[in-house]
């Protein structure tokens, strides 16, 4: 037995494949943090190292005292997380005061979390307090036709949510709250942080402008569906743009309350607007 025999550390694995083989982690791109449980942290415990020092995290995330997270490492390939779990990614710890972690396992190699750590815990905060504990996955990866799209539509959340939801059927059923858009800003540092923790509290997906998007989640399978179904949608919508002819009919919002009403959905109004010529 060791940690990758563990059903978080396989799911953990196994997300980064996924993402990986789709194209979203070129190089050193993207990273995923997921929240133990208790039951986790039970049964990794017997496979942990001696404790590393206490290092700054950058930021206070008071809520996440004490919590252990399974995350990626900086400057480590998704590509390698198959094959060198150990090296490419870790289990940290939350001190008591929310600002500083230690490692437990992983990163074996003189390896450390993500840069964008702060922007994973101080929006893990905001999940955890807003779902009571429900939500335990944070990703971000580097999706090829959300960062093209964001060169040619307004960087609002009502353009990108409707166009979006226009393009697959199940999007407003998958995120009926719509998504985020943040401005382009210099990734890792907690500008960005802030920014995407305020959309976190009233979405699960946010996008960043020219980078990728930013997803929570209560679990593996339920936070990359619900990127890849946002991606899929981008990539419908990047194919019909590029034929140059424009749309020559569409869902209107009368579709879409109808929809929700079948599917039992709330969607926003200000998502369902009439589109000018």
């Amino acid at each position: 037995m060791s940690l990758t025999d563990i059903e978080f550390f396989k799911g953990f694995i196994d997300m980064c494949d996924k993402g990986f083989k789709l194209g979203w982690h070129e190089r050193n791109g993207g990273n995923l943090s997921y929240r133990m449980t208790d039951e986790d942290v039970k049964a990794a415990k017997d496979y942990f190292n001696t404790p590393s020092e206490w290092f700054e995290i950058g930021t206070t995330v008071k809520l996440l005292a004490g919590e252990f997270f399974c995350v990626t490492g900086s400057g480590k390939y998704f590509m390698n997380v198959k094959s060198n779990p150990f090296d490419s990614l870790g289990i940290i710890e939350i001190d008591e005061n929310g600002e500083k972690y230690r490692i437990h396992a992983g990163f074996v190699n003189g390896g450390k979390p993500t840069s964008e750590l702060p922007s994973h815990l101080m929006n893990h905060e905001v999940k955890k307090h807003l779902t009571e504990g429900k939500y335990r996955v944070i990703y971000h990866a580097h999706t090829t036709n959300i960062i093209a799209l964001t060169f040619v539509l307004p960087l609002t959340d009502e353009v990108f949510t409707r166009e979006l939801w226009e393009m697959a059927t199940e999007c407003p059923v998958v995120f009926p709250d719509g998504v985020g858009v943040v401005e382009w800003m210099v990734p890792g540092g907690r500008d960005i942080a802030v920014a995407t923790s305020k959309l976190m509290e009233k979405y699960d997906l946010a996008i960043w402008a020219h980078h990728g998007m930013f997803a929570a989640g209560p679990d593996f399978d339920t936070t990359f569906g619900l990127m890849h179904t946002a991606e899929k949608s981008a990539e419908i919508l990047v194919k019909v743009l590029s034929m140059g002819m424009g749309k020559r009919q569409t869902i209107s919002p009368d579709n879409f309350r109808d929809l929700a009403a079948d599917f039992n959905v709330k969607l926003p109004e200000k998502f369902l607007y009439e589109k000018e010529d």
